[in-house]
């Protein structure tokens, strides 16, 4: 079996790293009905292609989505006999093993989904509703000991639900499923939880000591831009501190529309979409981010067909213009000092703007790199007496080329004024301490 470091929180509370103390950047994809509908050669060119684009996790659930109880997986095998969490079939679950090997192999993370949120809460979907607290904590315990030697495992509860809903407090099941998974295990593991589209664990799990890390869902319905940095800000600042991160911003390729329609007639979010999301949650002070594409989440293809107006089947998709651009956030944030990172707008002297303008900027808290992200291509004044020393390095890069070019070297303190060319859609000025010798950005 391969092994992958095991992940947990940073000392800081504000990150991932590995055991060995290492940054770990999650860049993930939301694959949900990969265990569902993927044959094992389809899995293997999946994986293979998010290895190749420098993917670290991937987002799937074990009791999927589509009818997941009682629509068999791509071999005819369904998760449990007759719907019971307490017997789960052993021929499905052998193939979910084989998929997560094959992860590890592509060193590649799982963000496993015990179940998506209709067992629990069914307020939408399939279902049926099918756990109480006694059957969550047995089934989430034959998960542990099930995984207990895997290493690439992220625990990932919910399934695009609230914890809390008219009056009804599911909290007690993911609360008991939680302890079964880590009594199974015999110790603790890294958890989050996938809440609904436009929320965040925040709002119901913040002092549940089983949940590691907060997420969000900003999601598809809230059109363009949807302020998920402020969103990331309020999570980012809570006590006691917990790492923060989008894991379903407005995916690729889905339709603009609001939800329940998803009607095509507003058009698709595309790639630039797509990277005004991701940046400005990471440079909000997230600790990582989650990319999407509308028709890998569900595999839409010729057997499955097409929901929701995904507009080409999931294998033309792999290659998407944004599926081969989030490598390079994920290129520039690991080419400078990665556990001091910190965000501050205050390094902005121009007016950071709103929705589709709004500039995020984030630093090193010894003040030795800066980043700033602009949506447009438009001048931004920033603050140099953010960087330490006494001359700044400056360099443009591109977030759709993963390109740097330089600028020049300014002197540490008082206002300076970018202006980007419009060659691309959006960049990210870099500055840097001048002594520190930092290498091109994303290098």
């Amino acid at each position: 079996m391969t092994e992958l470091p095991r992940l947990q929180v940073s000392s800081n509370r504000h990150f991932i790293i590995t055991e060995a103390g290492d940054p770990f950047f999650w860049l993930g994809d939301t694959a949900w009905e990969l265990f569902h509908r993927l044959t094992r050669e389809e899995a293997e060119h999946y994986f293979a292609n998010r290895q190749a684009h420098r993917f670290t996790v991937i987002q799937a659930v074990a009791l999927a989505e589509f009818d997941g109880l009682n629509t068999p997986n791509a071999y005819g095998e369904r998760p449990l006999l007759d719907n019971d969490p307490t017997r789960p079939n052993e021929a499905y679950f052998a193939y979910v093993d084989e998929l997560i090997q094959m992860a590890a192999r592509h060193g590649l993370y799982i963000g496993l989904l015990p179940t998506w949120g209709d067992k629990v809460t069914p307020m939408w979907g399939a279902g049926p509703a099918v756990f109480n607290m006694e059957n969550a904590e047995i089934y989430g315990r034959f998960l542990g000991e099930r995984y207990r030697e895997y290493s690439n495992i992220i625990w990932i509860l919910g399934g695009d639900r609230p914890a809390i809903y008219e009056g009804h407090d599911d909290r007690p099941i993911w609360r008991a499923m939680a302890a079964g998974i880590d009594a199974g295990l015999g110790r603790p593991s890294l958890k989050t939880y996938h809440p609904m589209g436009g929320r965040s664990t925040s709002a119901w799990l913040h002092d549940e000591p089983w949940l590691d890390v907060h997420m969000m869902q900003s999601g598809h319905g809230g059109g363009h831009d949807v302020p998920v940095w402020d969103w990331v800000t309020h999570d980012y600042t809570l006590i006691p501190c917990k790492p923060v991160l989008d894991g379903e911003p407005n995916y690729e390729d889905h339709p603009v529309s609001p939800w329940p329609k998803w009607d095509p007639m507003n058009g698709y979010f595309r790639d630039h979409d797509v990277r005004k999301q991701m940046y400005r949650s990471v440079f909000a002070g997230a600790c990582g981010v989650t990319y999407g594409h509308h028709a890998i989440w569900q595999f839409a293809d010729e057997r499955y067909g097409y929901i929701n107006y995904a507009d080409r089947p999931w294998y033309e998709a792999l290659n998407r213009p944004a599926a081969r651009q989030v490598k390079y956030l994920r290129a520039l944030i690991e080419s400078r000092p990665y556990l001091s990172r910190i965000p501050d707008q205050t390094l902005l002297l121009s007016d950071p703007g709103i929705g589709g303008q709004h500039v995020r900027a984030t630093r090193d808290a010894e003040g030795r790199y800066a980043f700033v992200y602009l949506p447009l291509p438009l001048p931004v004044t920033v603050n140099l007496q953010s960087i330490a020393g006494a001359r700044v390095n400056a360099w443009w890069y591109a977030p759709c080329t993963g390109e740097a070019t330089w600028i020049g070297q300014f002197p540490t303190g008082g206002a300076q004024t970018f202006s980007p060319s419009g060659q691309h859609p959006d960049w990210v000025l870099v500055l840097d301490d001048a002594a520190l010798g930092f290498g091109a950005p994303g290098q």
